[in-house]
């Protein structure tokens, strides 16, 4: 059963362009690193496509972006997940000089597992959404 996620809408005082261009090209993501919660995350490695990760007590995971469609939208999909998953980053454009950007996840969830990673999935999409929101583009 697919099971969505999304985060609350966040206003970025960057333009769209210059979020996407960042946001596009996970090399950037060094950037942002100090940002990240280090007692969350271990072992993180990006190349310009795709960023893995060691999640507890799930394992690596690795996210490659699979579409991009400048300025608007970076779709991810999941590999070496346990649980097969999209995500993707939505860019608005509000005036010039910002803009807004939302979250979302879709994943195939079974009932027993949407059970255990339902709060998780969500507080984690919203901390995601926090760390984009506070990056200087």
């Amino acid at each position: 059963m697919m099971t969505t996620f999304e985060s609350t809408v966040r206003q970025i005082m960057a333009p769209q362009q210059r979020v996407y261009d960042m946001l596009s090209n996970l090399e950037n993501i060094e950037k942002v690193r100090d940002k990240l919660p280090a007692d969350k995350i271990d072992n993180l490695s990006f190349d310009k496509d795709s960023v893995t990760v060691s999640v507890p007590p799930v394992g690596a995971v690795t996210m490659c972006v699979v579409d991009r469609e400048e300025p608007k939208t970076i779709k991810f999909e999941a590999q070496n997940s346990p649980v097969p998953f999209n995500f993707w980053i939505q860019l608005l454009p509000v005036s010039e000089e910002s803009c807004k950007m939302k979250l979302t996840i879709k994943a195939e969830l079974n009932i027993f597992i949407k059970g255990m990673v339902q709060k998780p999935l969500q507080e984690g999409i919203e901390k995601i959404a926090d760390v984009l929101q506070v990056i200087n583009y």
